[in-house]
């Protein structure tokens, strides 16, 4: 069942309450920091309180285990678009531990995908298109190399300049305890 309701009943009284007003801020990061972090619920708000930031300090973007899979994604372009129309001056990649990505197990996300509906003749076309879905959906066994693989991707770009600094760093889900994977500022090329 959507919640979709119960949301929009909420949010016509958020607006007409005002209770958006605490939350105004630019586009812009105060902080000057760009986030790419997992999608993970538990860290809709620990990523935020562990690290002191608050609405308006720093941009995010999520994507499951905190991946970048393309150099020319669209995670890639936001991270561009926030270093050179955002004023981010450093960029964060901060995985997690206990990381579903690091469970995936592509055969079975493919069966979940048919049961739900996905004609199984699609993985054909898809395959005679060269498209690899198994890579696709490829999760990772290692928290710490997948975050420097991300962290490697961005300061290898031929679009991202070496002076913008990229950490890499891993959140504990539960307690918030920060391990420093890369320190950009010194782990340079």
């Amino acid at each position: 069942m959507s919640n979709l309701n119960e949301i929009l009943t909420f949010n016509k009284s958020f607006v007409e309450n005002k209770l958006y007003t605490p939350y105004l801020t630019t586009k812009f990061p105060d902080k000057r920091i760009v986030i790419l972090t997992c999608m993970d619920t538990r860290l809709t708000e620990m990523l935020h309180k562990s690290m002191n930031i608050k609405n308006g300090d720093v941009k995010i973007v999520k994507s499951a285990g905190a991946v970048i899979n393309h150099p020319f994604g669209g995670i890639m372009r936001s991270l561009i678009v926030a270093v050179y129309e955002l004023q981010a001056d450093e960029i964060y990649v901060i995985g997690h531990y206990d990381c579903g990505m690091s469970a995936i197990q592509t055969d079975k996300i493919v069966e979940k995908m048919i049961g739900r509906g996905v004609d199984p003749h699609v993985f054909d076309v898809l395959k005679h298109s060269g498209v690899n879905v198994d890579s696709w959906l490829e999760g990772f066994s290692d928290v710490e190399k997948s975050v420097l693989h991300s962290v490697d991707m961005i300061r290898n770009h031929p679009l991202m300049i070496p002076s913008v600094p990229v950490h890499g760093l891993i959140i504990d889900p539960d307690t918030g305890r920060l391990d420093l994977v890369t320190d950009g500022s010194v782990d340079k090329n």
